[in-house]
């Protein structure tokens, strides 16, 4: 889970930085920068599955007697998994024309599906937030990442960024328990 809470976000500003640079010549489309960035962002949004599947085992494990905690994050996971696939399903059609002109993603997926993905992962994380394992400002700190996608996608280098910092503290040990024992003060000899 550490690995990917970073690499997720950074493949994500991956893509958001090569989108900009296949914009400078003012049109965007099939070119190296378009295929390699949105090859990161279905990596990424893979990675977010992933996560999601992995941030729903922490809760249930932290709190094995919560079966309403349990159930919550199930939904959660399963909402972000199924946004997820709806980002897929996107993502394959702007790398191949044949698929989008095939199977375009219903009208009702296209805004329900990414709305899905990210209020799966700001419950999970808040979840968390309220477990102690990550800090409060994390899911609201994604949140605010994540709303900035639809307002302009030149801003997913910010999106991303403000995804990354959010998801770091999960990259980090949970706490003391998981660090090397420290000999205690009283039981070490005195110089």
């Amino acid at each position: 889970m550490r690995l990917m809470a970073v690499v997720a976000p950074l493949l994500m500003l991956c893509y958001g930085l090569l989108r900009w640079v296949d914009g400078w010549d003012g049109d965007r489309g099939n070119g190296p920068a378009w295929d390699i960035g949105h090859a990161a962002f279905f990596a990424a949004m893979v990675l977010f599955a992933i996560l999601a599947v992995q941030m729903r085992q922490l809760i249930a494990a932290r709190n094995p007697r919560s079966r309403t905690s349990t159930v919550v994050a199930s939904v959660a996971a399963a909402a972000a998994v199924f946004g997820v696939g709806c980002f897929l399903w996107v993502i394959t059609g702007d790398l191949f024309d044949t698929f989008s002109e095939r199977a375009p993603l219903p009208d009702a997926l296209e805004t329900t599906g990414p709305a899905l993905f990210g209020l799966g992962i700001v419950v999970l994380m808040a979840q968390l937030a309220a477990a102690r394992r990550l800090p409060w400002w994390s899911p609201a700190l994604f949140l605010a990442g994540f709303l900035a996608i639809p307002v302009d996608l030149d801003l997913l280098p910010f999106a991303a960024t403000a995804i990354l910092i959010a998801f770091v503290p999960l990259a980090r040990p949970a706490h003391t328990s998981e660090l090397p024992a420290q000999p205690s003060r009283a039981s070490s000899p005195r110089r």
